[in-house]
Order: structure tokens, then C-alpha cells, then sequence
């Protein structure tokens, strides 16, 4: 019997497919290429199996020391004046995990430096593409720190808490600050673990002058090392690849919200010229169950056409089930339009019936029937291309897509629902009904 891969692996294999399929025209590449080389080095750290850990948090929380403390040497740069850190900071963390190469730990800007947003956005898009995030703290959660939590955490990001600075506050005190966090979390992160630590512990020294100088003690962190471990060695290749997912899918839809706002003029000629098209031959042909046929006909050939303007290639039979699903959105595609189509057609058809006994006369009607035909027949089509578009960049997200896997574990797989609980899909940064024809 073959055996079932993990989660990780399929993960990979996904990725490895969509990456491979993904065809990008040279002004996608123009624009979109600082986020793939960002996305490509992030799918190579998944197949190499580097995980990144990133401290994340405002500005002199003790980030750089916490990261020191772990390494168990000064290598992130410190400093008693706020916002030491003004780029990314990387080191290798010599703790070996199962099923990882490496772990490397990476230090961020503080995101509430008013005076450099530049270095706060660094900090965010660090933080986006690390596998685990640690949120340093060091006291009651702020308004900043909650958004910034909830935005990683809606992302799909590992989280834990770290509470630093606890050898400023005695037991009791350091319990109901926990408690007060705790209450201030979402009921959604209500579960989130929640670390206490001091990363640089000073302890006050009487000196023989009778003065009072504090110095640095040794970190007091076990209970953190011991809590990354025992979660790196159980999960780390999980983290990894949820990354790596939630990049990918943040990248593709981009990348067709971009084609969207590409081919709108062009999908507006198009559908104007099915239109007319449609419309002519409804006009001209007096034989209701031609025009209908030729109106599906019409109908599925724009739907094609959408697909391979906006880079979604659809077979016929494809089109056809679209078109089933565009007739329950809109009413007018289903019973209306064919029981307006049958009215009018039914009408003309006796006009041109009682043509020999009229004289001719009864034909006079005929042309604004067969004018109100062509006028339905224009607006259907319009119809038709717009939902089909909107249908278009829905149905992208299905399929062997980074998204559609995510949801998948979100609902199925027990390990990635812990992670993914507060995950939402990323709606478009543009409106829709802007990138629609």
C-alpha cells in the first residue's frame, strides 16, 4: 500500500507543481518581480528546510536581547536608545531540531517608530514571511500590539507571546499581568501561549562609595528555550510549509487581481463585440430555438475567450458549467431571459404569420420586436461577461492553488487548525466592481 504523505510533503509537492506552472508575461515580471524573488527564496528555504523565527514588536521591548539570549552571545545589535535595529538582522541559531537543517533567527524594526514608518513596513513584511513570530512584550498589551497580532494572526502566522522583563515584577504582580493580557487577546487567540521571560535581568550592586549601580545578570529564558524546542521538533516542518502556503497564496492573488485590472478595456471590447453579435443574429433569425441555441453558443464562446484573456485556460465543458452556475446568480440568465425571449419570438412569428393576411401590414410591428430581441440579447451578453469575470477570480482560487490547500487544513487537518484558526483568504486591495468590464 502507498503511503500517505505528510502534510509538510504535500505541502511541498503543491507548492513545487504551482511554481512550476506559474507563467508570468514580461510586464508581470516588471512589476511583481521583488515579490517573487521574495516568494522563490522563501520556497527554497522550504525545500532545504531552514525555518525563520522572527521577534516582532515595538521599539525597546528587548527584541535584540531576547535573540542574544537564545544564542547565548551578542550578535544583534543593542542599545539603551530606542530603535537600534533599522534593518534585518540574521544569525543561525545552533540548537539542532528534527527534520530542520537550520533556524535562523531574525530581528525587526520596531513597528511603532513613528519618526521611520519606513523601518515599521520592514518589520511587517519580515514578520509576514518568517514561519514562527515571537510577539515581545514588556507589560499590558497595547492598541499596537493587539493590530499587529491579529494581522499575523488572520495571515495564518505561528504565534507565541513573550512576555520580557519579568524580573521587574514579583510573583504576583507578573500573574495578574498575564491575567490582564490574557483577557485583552480575541476570543479567537484566547488559547495563544503566553511566555514569561527576562532576556537581560539587572540586578542593583551597593558599591563601596556607597552608590548604586545596577548590572546585567544571566538570562533567565529556559522555560521559552524548552517551549521552542519541544514545538520545533514537533511541528517546525509544519511551520515551514504554512509559510511558504500563505506566501504563495498571497502572491497569487495579486498576481490575478493584476490581470484583472490588465484585461478589463480589453474584455470590454470583447463582450461588446459578442453583443453585437448575439444581437444581430437574434434580430435577423425569426426561429426562437435558433436564438437560443445561438445565444449559448455566443455566450460559452465569450466565456472561453474571458478565460484566456485573464490567463485562466477552460475547456468547453468548463465554460458550460460556469454559465449554469452565472444563470442561478442572475436571474435574468435563467427563466426570465428565456421566457422574454419566447414571448418575443412567439410574437414575431405570428406577425410574420399573419403577413398574407394582412397585406403586409402585421410586419410593421415585427421590427420592434425583433429590436427589443436584440436589445435583450445585448444586455444578457453584458451580463454574461461580467459575471463571468467575477466568477473568474473566485474559481482561480480553486484547484491545486496555495489557497485552496490552506483552506483544506484549516478545516481538516488537527496540527494546521491550531495555527489557522484566525487564517482569512486576503480579499482584494481593489474593489472588484473596479476591475470588472
Amino acid at each position: 500500500m502507498a503511503t500517505v504523505p505528510s502534510t509538510p510533503e504535500r505541502c511541498r509537492l503543491l507548492l513545487a507543481q504551482w511554481r512550476s506552472s506559474l507563467q508570468l508575461g514580461a510586464r508581470e515580471r516588471g512589476l511583481l518581480g521583488g515579490q517573487l524573488r521574495l516568494l522563490d527564496a522563501q520556497l527554497e528555504r522550504l525545500q532545504q528546510g531552514r525555518l525563520r523565527l522572527a521577534v516582532f514588536g515595538r521599539v525597546g521591548v528587548g527584541k535584540s536581547s531576547l535573540l542574544n539570549a537564545l544564542l547565548g552571545h551578542d550578535r544583534f545589535a543593542t542599545d539603551v536608545a530606542h530603535g537600534s535595529t533599522r534593518r534585518q538582522q540574521l544569525e543561525s541559531w545552533p540548537q539542532p531540531i528534527d527534520g530542520l537543517r537550520a533556524v535562523e533567527l531574525v530581528d525587526t524594526p520596531g513597528i511603532d517608530e513613528i519618526a521611520a514608518a519606513g523601518r515599521a513596513r520592514l518589520a511587517s513584511r519580515l514578520a509576514l514571511h518568517a514561519d514562527l513570530v515571537l510577539l515581545v512584550l514588556d507589560g499590558d498589551l497595547t492598541r499596537v500590539e493587539l493590530d499587529a497580532l491579529e494581522q499575523l494572526a488572520a495571515s495564518g502566522k505561528p504565534l507565541l507571546l513573550v512576555l520580557n522583563r519579568c524580573d521587574c515584577w514579583s510573583d504576583t504582580q507578573q500573574q495578574e499581568l498575564l491575567g490582564s493580557i490574557r483577557r485583552r487577546l480575541p476570543a479567537d487567540l484566547s488559547t495563544i501561549e503566553i511566555v514569561p521571560v527576562a532576556a537581560a535581568p539587572r540586578q542593583p550592586t551597593l558599591l563601596s562609595d556607597g552608590r548604586v549601580r545596577s548590572t546585567t545578570t544571566a538570562p533567565r529564558i529556559s522555560r521559552l528555550r524548552q517551549t521552542l524546542v519541544a514545538l520545533l521538533n514537533e511541528q517546525g516542518q509544519l511551520m515551514l510549509a504554512l509559510g511558504a502556503l500563505s506566501s504563495a497564496d498571497r502572491f497569487h492573488r495579486v498576481l490575478h487581481e493584476g490581470r484583472l485590472r490588465q484585461g478589463r478595456q480589453q474584455a470590454q471590447s470583447l463582450i461588446g463585440r459578442f453583443a453585437a453579435l448575439k444581437a444581430t443574429g437574434v434580430a435577423a433569425n425569426p426561429l426562437l430555438l435558433l436564438d437560443l441555441a445561438g445565444g449559448i453558443a455566443c455566450d460559452t464562446a465569450l466565456v472561453l475567450q474571458l478565460c484566456r484573456l485573464y490567463g485562466l485556460p477552460m475547456h468547453s465543458q468548463g465554460a458550460r458549467d460556469l454559465l449554469g452556475r452565472l444563470s442561478g446568480h442572475n436571474a435574468l440568465l435563467g427563466g426570465v431571459q428565456l421566457g422574454l425571449q419566447a414571448l418575443l419570438g412567439g410574437l414575431r412569428q405570428l406577425l410574420l404569420l399573419a403577413a398574407p393576411f394582412s397585406g403586409g401590414l402585421s410586419l410593421a410591428p415585427a421590427a420592434p420586436v425583433a429590436l427589443a430581441q436584440a436589445a435583450l440579447a445585448v444586455h444578457t451578453t453584458r451580463r454574461t461577461g461580467e459575471l463571468a469575470a467575477a466568477e473568474l477570480l473566485k474559481t482561480s482560487q480553486r484547484g491545486p492553488k496555495p489557497g485552496a490547500l490552506l483552506a483544506r487544513l484549516a478545516r481538516h487537518d488537527p496540527a494546521a487548525r491550531a495555527w489557522l484558526q484566525c487564517w482569512q483568504p486576503p480579499g482584494a486591495s481593489t474593489p472588484l466592481r473596479t476591475l470588472l468590464p
